[in-house]
């Protein structure tokens, strides 16, 4: 029988927090979603260790209910206080970006504002490495518009066999992982930056990637918590800057660049996305955002401009599908580009 949000809320007010509260009197159950009979939420906490009995009787309890699928993530808001230093004995904590084990070399497609088609290139990038034979992951950290499921026609839940592990999913031999997986579709996900931080580590470090050669990491637009997370918790071998020709979106392509070059972060290249479109009706060639301003910032910066993406109802189709257009027209004029930025960064060692 189909579980109710009014049946989990009753269920979990029988739970009580370290406080002595209930879990949902103490506000401590965040973003909950009950579907059929798998339920998930967030626990937004101090400190992960007090909680985990109370995280354990909420999952006891919940599939007692007749909850087939619980999936409870605790975020921690603040970093507990460290111990003393009890002398030469005591292993020091790791300090700064560490490695993902497993995987070769990080990317991350980043771009100054929305609405460039920056995950529409990341989806096309992931898919052209995959097709040269690269075992390719995708960390889909845009937490508030995630929208690689869509993009590469992932659907169903990451499950986790112990609680700890989170399985990705997979497609087109892309390995994905996304927030959106985790919420329904038309879901909001209102959340501090506190929360995002947790929930991008995590992502990070407890999903199962297996062996990588590159996991490209589509980040959400602008310089947030998100991008300054993810180069504090992993290394990142670089940056790809992804913006239209317009004055206005290379403004923030620019504060996008000085972000990454701050936190010591190559950026590999830029990618003028929507360059130009051709009338299919004439065949007339149109500067609809202008030209060529990608390739001049990238030259004022001692980049390399990898591609021209055409704005072409295919891609956006395909994007749309859930078959990115390297995948379903592999070779269309419009998947060119995409393959050779693909081919450039291997060559580079960066793919």
């Amino acid at each position: 029988m189909a579980l109710t949000r009014e049946d989990v809320l009753k269920c979990l007010k029988g739970i009580k927090a370290p406080s002595g509260t209930d879990l949902v009197e103490a506000g401590l159950v965040r973003a909950l979603n009950v579907e059929d009979t798998a339920v998930r939420f967030v626990m937004e906490v101090d400190s992960p260790a007090p909680f985990e009995p109370a995280k354990a009787e909420a999952e006891a309890a919940l599939t007692a209910l007749g909850a087939t699928s619980v999936s409870i993530v605790m975020t921690a808001h603040s970093t507990p206080q460290a111990p003393p230093d009890l002398g030469p004995a005591r292993k020091a904590e790791p300090a700064g970006p560490e490695k993902i084990p497993g995987v070769d070399r990080i990317i991350a497609v980043a771009s100054g504002k929305g609405g460039v088609g920056k995950s529409t290139v990341a989806a096309n990038l992931a898919c052209a490495l995959a097709a040269e034979g690269r075992r390719v992951g995708m960390l889909d950290a845009d937490v508030y518009g995630p929208s690689q499921p869509r993009m590469l026609g992932v659907s169903g839940r990451p499950q986790s066999p112990d609680g700890k592990v989170i399985l990705p999913l997979r497609n087109f031999g892309v390995t994905m992982m996304s927030i959106g997986l985790m919420t329904n579709e038309d879901q909001a996900v209102v959340w501090r930056g506190p929360m995002l931080m947790g929930a991008l580590q995590q992502m990070l470090t407890q999903v199962q990637w297996g062996a990588l050669d590159v996991l490209i990491v589509d980040l959400p637009p602008g310089t947030g918590d998100v991008q300054m997370t993810l180069a504090q918790k992993a290394q990142l071998d670089g940056a790809l800057i992804v913006s239209t020709p317009q004055d206005v979106a290379l403004l923030d392509a620019r504060k996008g660049v000085d972000m990454f070059n701050q936190m010591g972060t190559p950026i590999l290249g830029m990618i003028e996305n929507m360059s130009t479109h051709i009338c299919s009706n004439c065949g007339h060639e149109e500067h609809m955002f202008g030209h060529g301003g990608v390739k001049s910032e990238a030259e004022k910066l001692g980049v390399p401009l990898l591609a021209e993406i055409p704005l072409h109802l295919d891609i956006r189709m395909a994007a749309d599908g859930g078959a990115p257009i390297v995948v379903s027209k592999p070779e269309s004029a419009q998947a060119q580009g995409f393959r050779d930025v693909a081919k450039m960064l291997i060559e580079m060692n960066a793919g």
